[in-house]
């Protein structure tokens, strides 16, 4: 049944691809502006015929961000003086509105707050899911900029960000979001700006009862790969998330839009075999990534077997390690969703990542430290691409000749900005990780001893960096320190790898095609996609697994040895 489950999501995404794929690509492509985006270009001073190179449209991204970070700064920090606040809760601590308007800017949704505790009903709407919204249009929009300078067919001008945005988020994001939204109220989601109900219950006592604006929330939640949640259990609780069938969708919507991303690239480009030779490895990686998750924690806690539970899977139980898991998504829909969430960078949950197996958690981890297995909103692709030229690189260094990647040869300054976006993301990982145990305040906030405390804090930083947004639990992260450097990491993960790869796109533009040739290497093929998968992991191998090994491996060879390591 697990692997019917896996296989029925996995293909019905698979199916969507060619047919979304087009309408992106569409989207994306088209010179025709709505009455909609014309009107909104003249209420904001947009001139839609601008063009824009590589320098415009990132400097317009960073700093259309930076005032938009800034704006939702002040409105956190004046929250308890805006309406629609039925809790009368108060504004977030200057630390915590940094961490919190950081993390939902750059997609990360890293959230250091319980949502239902800490953001009014305006906050939730205004700051958390507007900013779903824009902080997923903009990585959407910087990846059709980058496809754009790669099929070099417009000279060095990549488009124009605000027309991308608009384009973006009236004709994909919010049209999906509402009929998503429809259905998950269908499904029981709560949709209301009524104050909290009480209820009496059977002990007697009163309960007050969490509600809100969810339903519209969660919709753009996931198709954007966002991933916080308006409670603190996010999809594990209830209102975000009350059957299979929202389960599901939450499920496909992580990956409808990344996965058609490759096939609209293989159109723009006019090889189609290319986007499927992205997509073909990126589902390759998936699939072994979603088959490692579920056999360990089907298998479940070798500590438990040894005390005589018992854990196989029977008409009657589900067997494996069910700590930290709803019993109604069971082992293959919670690790179908684990899997999902950390590959698409959303870091949504629909149980505890902090509960699994060490082998078990060392899959979600992973997952963000390649960060290119589908991935977010065009940032996956985006770095799927930099390992496809690095590929390039090094099969040309092999040969002897200059490397060549889409009929443009591949120069020093290309593959310094490659390796800039590369280095940037495990050192900021590996950075912070090591200056946060070497303090005794941040250890100070750990639950747990020994490897499990620290994959921890190990997790906290590649979340944070991948721009993920998901956590190890047992980690009190609302602290001054992490709330600081976690908000720097996310900074680092967005803008050192976006910028660079758009500086090498609007490089590559601007050269002149090379003649194909019986020398040149062809990189539409299953032998091309199969090297590039190989290169990423064995750099992801290089580079983090000695930080894995004494994080969740370390762990889990506690748990099979039943010992405590310190």
């Amino acid at each position: 049944m697990a692997w019917l489950q896996f296989v029925l999501l996995l293909g019905i995404m698979t199916a969507l691809v060619v047919p979304v794929g087009k309408w992106l690509h569409g989207v994306v492509s088209g010179e025709r502006h709505s009455a909609a985006e014309r009107l909104t270009y003249r209420l904001v001073g947009i001139d839609p015929d601008e063009r824009m190179d590589w320098k415009r449209y990132g400097l317009v991204i960073v700093v259309s961000n930076l005032a938009s970070l800034l704006f939702a700064y002040l409105l956190l920090r004046l929250q308890g003086l805006l309406p629609w606040n039925p809790a009368g809760l108060n504004a977030q601590a200057p630390d915590l509105a940094w961490n919190t308007v950081v993390s939902f800017m750059t997609n990360t949704n890293w959230q250091a707050y319980s949502g239902e505790q800490s953001l009014s009903y305006f906050s939730q709407m205004a700051v958390i899911t507007t900013f779903m919204f824009i902080s997923a249009a903009t990585g959407f929009a910087a990846a059709v900029a980058f496809m754009r300078g790669l099929a070099g067919r417009s000279g060095d001008h990549l488009g124009n960000f605000w027309v991308d945005l608009t384009r973006i988020t009236y004709r994909i994001l919010l049209p999906i979001s509402f009929v998503l939204a429809l259905i998950f109220v269908w499904q029981g989601m709560p949709q209301t700006l009524q104050g909290y109900a009480s209820v009496t219950t059977l002990e007697g006592a009163v309960q007050r009862i969490a509600l809100g604006p969810v339903a519209s929330l969660e919709s753009i939640k996931h198709l954007g790969t966002n991933g916080g949640g308006f409670f603190s259990m996010n999809a594990a609780h209830p209102f975000e998330n009350p059957t299979p069938l929202t389960n599901a969708l939450h499920i496909l919507s992580m990956l409808l839009l990344p996965s058609s991303l490759t096939y609209a690239f293989g159109r723009m480009l006019g090889n189609v075999r290319q986007g499927w030779v992205i997509f073909g490895g990126m589902l390759v990686m998936f699939v072994g990534f979603l088959v490692t998750v579920y056999s360990f924690e089907q298998a479940g806690n070798p500590i438990l077997s040894r005390l005589g539970a018992d854990q196989t899977m029977t008409a009657t139980q589900a067997g494996g390690n069910m700590e930290g898991k709803e019993v109604r998504f069971g082992i293959a829909q919670t690790s179908l969703f684990a899997t999902t969430t950390t590959a698409a960078t959303t870091g949504s949950v629909d149980s505890m990542h902090d509960s699994y197996t060490g082998m078990g958690g060392l899959v979600p981890m992973t997952q963000m430290m390649l960060n290119n297995v589908f991935g977010g909103k065009g940032v996956g692709f985006i770095n799927f691409v930099q390992y496809l030229i690095l590929g390039v690189f090094m099969a040309g260094l092999m040969v002897g000749r200059t490397p060549e990647f889409l009929g443009k040869k591949i120069e020093a300054r290309e593959v310094k900005l490659v390796m800039l976006a590369v280095l940037a993301h495990p050192l900021s990982i590996l950075g912070f990780t090591a200056l946060a145990i070497s303090l005794p305040g941040p250890l100070a906030s750990l639950n747990n001893p020994g490897p499990h405390g620290f994959s921890e804090v190990l997790y906290a930083y590649t979340s944070g960096t991948a721009n993920n947004g998901s956590a190890f639990a047992g980690l009190n992260a609302n602290t001054l320190f992490y709330n600081v450097t976690i908000g720097l990491a996310m900074l680092i993960g967005r803008y050192l790898t976006l910028l660079p790869m758009l500086a090498v796109a609007g490089l590559l533009a601007t050269k002149r095609r090379v003649p194909v040739s019986s020398g040149t290497l062809a990189t539409d093929t299953v032998l091309f996609g199969s090297l590039t998968v190989f290169v990423i992991l064995i750099v992801g191998a290089l580079t983090f697994l000695p930080a894995l090994t004494l994080g969740p491996i370390a762990d889990h060879l506690q748990m099979i040895k039943g010992v405590v390591l310190k």
